[in-house]
């Protein structure tokens, strides 16, 4: 479906933008679903200097990224529930850019931000009538993530450079997680991320132990748990009620160690969280599981790669999805696992949008 575009001024320039900003100031599976609008911005404008805004945890991710020249960080705005502490209406005195994206949700409070920034273009999502912008674009609800970012890219005239999502990781970083994990051996080796910022998507911390210890005992694997710091609590509780051995790296890794640790597993087993667009980024196989949350919007793209469950489509499953994920069976689970077919990390690296990209249903 092609959503209606809603222009004022436009890009009606005959210039190209020298200086353009990416404004998103969300979380790691949201900027990490922006990298095939900036690798198609960056397309188009070769030239341009291009600024990233986003929160200072970002900084890391955006210095990665070949698409983007500098990160900015966001000095807050009323109502953007991002924002620092004391944010006021008040923008940094930056140089004026010719053209601001705004990949920061639908809009309703973000383009106020953009408008803000007095650029002599921007771009985003927002109503019919939204005067803020120069070009507004429906805000379609459940689009994946991916597509909507590309949508505004087009908008300003940059076609897609393939929709694989990124992120680099270093070969130091490699290095550090090969001494944490071992060298590679024949058993294969299984990630389990239990924990979301949003307790309503997490499975049961039992019923991934019963999925650890099974996976253990089936395929004899290497079990792995991934987490933050503040994970630390969750991922030792499903260490100590497992009767397999568990390496626990939560809260052992900084960011790009943690995209190295998923890249480097054979299965990752996660809840709808920003480490399951980390595995699409480094290709590793992955089990997604669904409950409030929706597929479409959020499960990476590759459906051969990256399976999904959706707690709520099983027949007998509660209407409520968070109620429907804590329903989830560990032996549906179990049977998604065993039903991937091997992939080692040397096959991963080359990517073909067009073998790789297949939609589900």
């Amino acid at each position: 479906m092609t959503a209606p575009i809603h222009r004022h001024a436009g890009m009606n320039s005959p210039a190209d933008p020298a200086r353009i900003a990416v404004f998103q100031a969300l979380n790691l599976g949201d900027l990490i679903c922006t990298t095939p609008a900036l690798r198609a911005i960056r397309g188009r404008f070769p030239a341009a200097q291009i600024s990233f805004i986003g929160r200072p945890w970002a900084e890391d991710f955006v210095a990665r990224l070949s698409a983007v020249d500098r990160f900015l960080p966001f000095p807050g705005f009323p109502g953007i529930a991002e924002s620092p502490p004391g944010a006021g209406r008040m923008v940094p005195q930056w140089p004026r850019f010719d053209l601001v994206v705004q990949m920061h949700g639908s809009g309703e409070v973000s383009n106020g931000f953009v408008a803000a920034l007095e650029a002599m273009h921007s771009v985003g999502f927002g109503p019919l009538g939204e005067r803020r912008l120069t070009t507004a674009l429906n805000w379609v609800e459940n689009e994946p993530e991916p597509l909507r970012w590309l949508r505004l890219a087009e908008a300003v005239g940059a076609a897609s450079a393939g929709l694989h999502v990124e992120f680099p990781v270093t070969p130091a970083e490699r290095a550090r997680v090969a001494a944490l994990i071992g060298p590679p051996g024949e058993r294969p080796v299984i990630g389990l991320h239990v924990g979301a910022s949003d307790p309503s998507r997490r499975w049961p911390a039992d019923s991934f132990t019963r999925l650890g210890d099974r996976l253990a005992e089936r395929c004899q694997a290497r079990i792995v748990l991934t987490g933050s710091e503040q994970e630390r609590s969750l991922t030792a509780s499903v260490r100590r009620m497992m009767t397999a051995a568990a390496l626990d790296l939560a809260g052992m890794t900084d960011l790009g160690e943690l995209a190295a640790v998923i890249s480097t597993l054979d299965l990752l087993v996660t809840n709808d969280t920003g480490v399951s667009h980390v595995a699409a980024a480094t290709r590793t196989p992955s089990i997604v599981l669904f409950g409030p949350t929706r597929p479409d919007r959020w499960a990476p793209l590759d459906r051969r790669r990256h399976q999904v469950i959706d707690a709520t489509s099983y027949p007998g499953a509660p209407p409520d999805g968070a109620a429907a994920l804590q329903a989830l069976s560990v032996d549906d689970v179990l049977a998604a696992c065993l039903a991937v077919p091997p992939s080692p990390a040397s096959s991963r690296n080359r990517i073909r949008d067009q073998e790789q990209i297949a939609w589900a249903g």
